[in-house]
Parts: structure tokens; C-alpha cells; sequence
């Protein structure tokens, strides 16, 4: 029996957990995957107040990871497979246990989302479905293709063009949904060339990607393109993961409503991070929302 339960183990999770265990609570958190969640991934961290000089997505998740067992968080690998949210005791069952406390603080973030088209699933890890942190000296010398406009996918993309060829930046916008910093460096970074108004279609080899469609949202006109061995990455968004809750909590497109204080429509229930409503969705407002789901939770 806990005191606070923590779901996810991201800025959120972690955040909340370190607040949690200061306000003297018995603290969990139950992790699928492992510490940092999706910023554990990237290449680099920026615009975040504190991080240090080189920090990669890999340091900043060890450093929240050592801060959180220095103040004595106890954090579980193990998947969560239901959860019981309605009563004074609430019950969140893993596939390796059963756990129980009076407040919980729903932070599983969200999943990266996959774009549905043919020659996908069958090539991931094959050149398709690659990761920039991990993968990019592997395809160094390749043309690499980067899927989507926003931030994060023009992230990575800068990450990558020291490594590639040629890189292309397919984006569905007529020009890049990014802040102006990485768009000006992209203007300045030669290696890479912008596809505008145009989405991934289908992908197609055996044991690599040898070849993919460009499909222009202008015309509808498709461009496919032969590039055996080319790496292809994909930043289309992400999913929350909500499903384990929908059951208890309304939903509003697919993310938890909270209110000021990370409180949902359940007593002793809470939501911070990507899984909730909000408008910014950063590391920065993440560790705020755990900071104030865990005060509240132990005041209650």
C-alpha cells in the first residue's frame, strides 16, 4: 500500500515522484519502458532551463533517473495492464503485480505515432521507423528522410544532416511548423532540402528500403523516389495513452481533463504531462505538472 502511485516514469512521473517523497508520501512509480519516456529518445534537449552543456535526450533521462532514487522514489519496471480508479483505494495491476494506494497521478505520457501506410510495418527497422539518437551513425553517408514539420521532427533533422548525403524534410504544411531558430537553421544547413505540402505515401524493399513515394497534397501527383539503403524517419506526432482509463474518465480527443490543481473528475486522481488537456506540451510544463499533481496529491 502506497501513498501516492505514479504511472510513468517521464519529466512528469519523476517530477511528481521527487515532490511526493519531500511531502514524506510512501511513493511508486511503475514504468513500462524505462526512464525519461519520449525526451529519453532524442537527440538533444534544448530550451529547458538547466540542462547542461551537450545534454542528449540518454543524459537527461539518467539524471532525473539519480535524482529520483537519491531522494527515494522507488521506481518498478513493469507494464501496467488495468487500473481501478473510482474507489478511496485505488489498484493499478501490472503484469507482474498488484499495487494499491489512495491517490494516483496518471503521467504515461503519450506513443509515437506511426503513419499507416503500406510498406511500413513490414520495413521498421529496416531503414523505416528509425530513431535519430540511436540510428543516425548507422545511415551515416545515406539520404535520409525525415517525416514531419513541427519542432521535434526539425530537431532531428538538424541532428542528422552532419551524417547524411542529402537529407530531405517532408512536412504536410506549406512550409515548416517549427519556431523560427530551427527554421533558420535549416535555411543555413545545406545538406538539407525541404518538401513542402507533401506526405509519405508507401515504402517498398525486402531486407531494406529501396524505394518510397512522395505524394504531392498540391496535385495529388505521386514522386517515387529509388534509394536503396536511404534511412527513414519518422516525426508524425504522438498518441496519448489514455486506453487504460477510458473506461473510468472522460476523454476529451483522446487526452484527461484536469483542472488547475492536476485533478480529475475522480477524488485522489491525477493527470500530468502529455496524457492531459493542455497547450504546451514540453518538458518544461510537464515537470511543472507533476510538481503541482503531487503537492496536491499529498495534501489531500
Amino acid at each position: 500500500m502506497y501513498d501516492i502511485i505514479i504511472v510513468g516514469a517521464g519529466p512528469a512521473g519523476i517530477s511528481a515522484g521527487i515532490y511526493a517523497v519531500s511531502r514524506g508520501c510512501r511513493t511508486l512509480v511503475l514504468e513500462q519502458k524505462a526512464v525519461g519516456g519520449i525526451i529519453g529518445g532524442v537527440s538533444t534537449v534544448t530550451h529547458y532551463a538547466g540542462i547542461i552543456e551537450g545534454e542528449t535526450g540518454a543524459t537527461f533521462a539518467q539524471r532525473m533517473k539519480d535524482q529520483a532514487l537519491e531522494a527515494g522514489v522507488d521506481i518498478v519496471f513493469e507494464q501496467v495492464t488495468s487500473a481501478s480508479l473510482s474507489g478511496a483505494v485505488k489498484t493499478i495491476v501490472t503484469d507482474q503485480g498488484t499495487y494499491e494506494a489512495a491517490n494516483v497521478i496518471l503521467a504515461n505520457g503519450s506513443t509515437p505515432r506511426t503513419l499507416g501506410i503500406p510498406g511500413e510495418a513490414e520495413l521498421a527497422g529496416k531503414g523505416c521507423g528509425l530513431n535519430a539518437a540511436r540510428d543516425g551513425e548507422a545511415y551515416r553517408g545515406k539520404n535520409l528522410y525525415v517525416i514531419g514539420g513541427a519542432d521535434g521532427a526539425v530537431k532531428e533533422a538538424l541532428h542528422l544532416a552532419p551524417l547524411a548525403n542529402r537529407l530531405t524534410l517532408v512536412c504536410v504544411e506549406d512550409e515548416l511548423a517549427c519556431i523560427d531558430e530551427f527554421r533558420c537553421k535549416v535555411a543555413h544547413t545545406p545538406t538539407i532540402e525541404v518538401r513542402p505540402a507533401a506526405r509519405l505515401g508507401a515504402l517498398r524493399g525486402t531486407d531494406q528500403v529501396e524505394e518510397l513515394d512522395l505524394v504531392s497534397l498540391k496535385d495529388g501527383s505521386v514522386e517515387t523516389i529509388v534509394d536503396p539503403g536511404c534511412g527513414v524517419f519518422i516525426y508524425a506526432g504522438a498518441t496519448p495513452n489514455t486506453a487504460l482509463y477510458a473506461d473510468e474518465l472522460a476523454l476529451e480527443n483522446g487526452y484527461i481533463p484536469v483542472n488547475e490543481r492536476m485533478e480529475t473528475a475522480l477524488p485522489g486522481v491525477y493527470a500530468a504531462g502529455d496524457i492531459r488537456v493542455k497547450q504546451v506540451r514540453q518538458v518544461a510544463t510537464a515537470v511543472s505538472d507533476g510538481a503541482i499533481a503531487a503537492i496536491n496529491a499529498a495534501a489531500r
